[in-house]
């Protein structure tokens, strides 16, 4: 049977499998987060309010990370009713709820999904009980902390997973500080962008999508699945082929919409990656294609704290007439065909490999 064939026709066993899957973390990450509630409330009631923002965080979202791990899971021969694959889907939401909250405060970001941030949470909190002092620095204080928890808690779920080997224990491990180290370059480059040489600004911008992002949302989530299901050293490394590229097709895509997305779909303000200031892709291209004098309108207001709707107007028309779009549309659509011809290289049975189909149309197939 070809790979259409396989999974066009066991798409509605995945569907099922993967909602009965992510229901499950659901209902793992509310018990797991009463159990903290209820220790935080023994020190302090009043510190609650942090489990309370994780919580309403981790119910959001589209649980991608989780799915990769569990269909990586799946394909080295993991049972679809795993408890321990729902305990590593529940450390992976956390890890990335924790990567959100403090991502939001670097990029000083407002909203998240449609709702306050969490920092911008705290501070509304800081006003509504007319507490003194500065209410920004409340919020990012109180968010910081509240991040740190995450981390904390996600490890706490992972390392208390009774089959977690050595190789996936080493993969979680690598994976925190690749986010880490990546997130640092990101901080570097909006800092330092203007003063680096624009002919390599491509390269730096894939450089912090693949190790920000790509490995943490795609790469390492199928790994860790894999692992925890004993996959040999040529899975694991078919799974790599796949799902790097979908990653960097998925963060690729994400920065269009930070640019050109419906604000009522993405849930964040039109143009928001603009006055975040973010060097993605996009203003890397533009960078190299557009005429001087548009490229110094970039290095000068990109990210700027008084930044006006008309002048987030003049940069989106420079990232389309430039011819920037359309290449990050190139670059996205180049990543998917290379992860696509990846999965049909994939040796696993027919449902499994349906599965990885279904998480590569819904990574590279969306409009938030």
């Amino acid at each position: 049977m070809s790979m259409p064939e396989a999974t066009s026709s066991l798409e509605s066993e995945v569907r099922g499998l993967s909602r009965a899957f992510t229901d499950s973390v659901a209902r793992k990450l509310e018990d797991f987060l009463e159990v903290k509630s209820q220790e935080v409330s023994s020190i302090t009631t009043s510190a609650t309010e942090i489990v309370n923002a994780i919580r309403e965080l981790t119910r959001g979202g589209k649980r991608l990370r989780p799915l990769f791990a569990y269909w990586g899971f799946l394909g080295a021969g993991g049972s679809p009713s795993s408890p321990d694959a729902v305990q590593l889907g529940a450390a992976l939401e956390l890890f990335q709820a924790a990567a959100l909250i403090h991502d939001d405060i670097i990029d000083n970001s407002d909203t998240r999904r449609g709702r306050p941030s969490v920092h911008k949470h705290f501070e509304a909190q800081h006003q509504a009980l007319g507490l003194s002092g500065s209410a920004a620095h409340y919020g990012m204080a109180s968010a910081i902390l509240t991040g740190d928890l995450c981390l904390s808690l996600s490890e706490e779920l992972f390392a208390s997973i009774p089959s977690v080997n050595p190789s996936t224990r080493r993969i979680f491990n690598r994976m925190r500080t690749q986010v880490m180290a990546g997130q640092y370059l990101d901080v570097l480059e909006e800092s330092a962008g203007p003063a680096y040489n624009p002919a390599e600004a491509v390269k730096r911008a894939r450089t912090i999508v693949r190790f920000k992002s790509a490995k943490y949302s795609t790469e390492n989530p199928f790994l860790l699945g894999g692992a925890l299901a004993d996959a040999d050293a040529l899975l694991l490394e078919s799974y790599s082929a796949f799902a790097l590229p979908l990653g960097e097709a998925f963060q690729l895509r994400d920065d269009v919409l930070g640019v050109f997305g419906d604000p009522e779909i993405t849930g964040k303000p039109a143009g928001d990656d603009l006055r975040e200031g973010k060097r993605t892709e996009l203003i890397a291209h533009a960078l190299s294609l557009t005429t001087q004098e548009n490229q110094d309108f970039i290095q000068a207001r990109l990210g700027a704290s008084n930044l006006s709707d008309a002048e987030v107007d003049r940069l989106s028309t420079i990232l389309r007439d430039s011819g920037a779009l359309a290449a990050t549309e190139r670059s996205i659509s180049e990543l998917t065909n290379q992860s696509l011809v990846a999965l049909g290289k994939i040796q696993v049975a027919d449902l499994p490999l349906a599965g990885m189909k279904y998480l590569s149309d819904a990574v590279t197939k969306r409009s938030k």
